[in-house]
């Protein structure tokens, strides 16, 4: 009987050592299964993340973009508010570059009434030369008149300018 005990005794302890040894087995291998769990996480969720990062990026620099942009429009719109008092000269100068247009335009047009007025074409319209042997002679002394008149006019616009 005490070789059967024997017996007995030893399954016992080799079933509890085969135990512990694949306790063993297990406790020594987890950590690199859970490491090897973890690896295939990040290698899943990298890409989308660094993804997910760049276009934060890309993002970021585009509203960076637009406040500066709206920062200068605010700038702009204040310098805006201080731009009153040179409209308001711009519409002063602009009323007085009309107002001297009108004058000019009213002297020439008063120059052309003086011009068309004329001594020499009044003097030629009342030369009436009724020569029957030299009827070229009025139409002569006519075209002359209209030649001395334009030289005058020349000379006088010619002046002024």
């Amino acid at each position: 009987m005490s070789y059967n005990v024997d017996s007995d005794l030893e399954i016992m302890v080799r079933k509890a050592t085969e135990r512990i040894s694949e306790n063993m087995h297990i406790v020594a291998n987890e950590p690199s299964l859970a490491f090897y769990r973890l690896q295939q996480h990040v290698r899943k969720a990298i890409n989308p993340m660094v993804d997910l990062r760049s276009e934060v990026n890309k993002l970021h620099a585009e509203l960076q973009g637009r406040c500066y942009d709206m920062e200068y429009a605010a700038g702009a719109l204040k310098s805006m508010n201080n731009a009153d008092e040179s409209f308001a000269n711009i519409r002063e100068n602009l009323k007085n570059a009309i107002f001297l247009k009108q004058q000019l335009k009213y002297e020439e047009s008063r120059r052309k009434k003086v011009d068309s007025s004329s001594v020499y074409k009044r003097l030629s319209a009342h030369i009436t030369l009724d020569l029957p042997e030299l009827p070229e002679l009025s139409d002569v002394v006519r075209e002359t008149a209209n030649r001395v008149e334009s030289i005058m006019n020349k000379a006088t616009h010619s002046s002024t300018s």
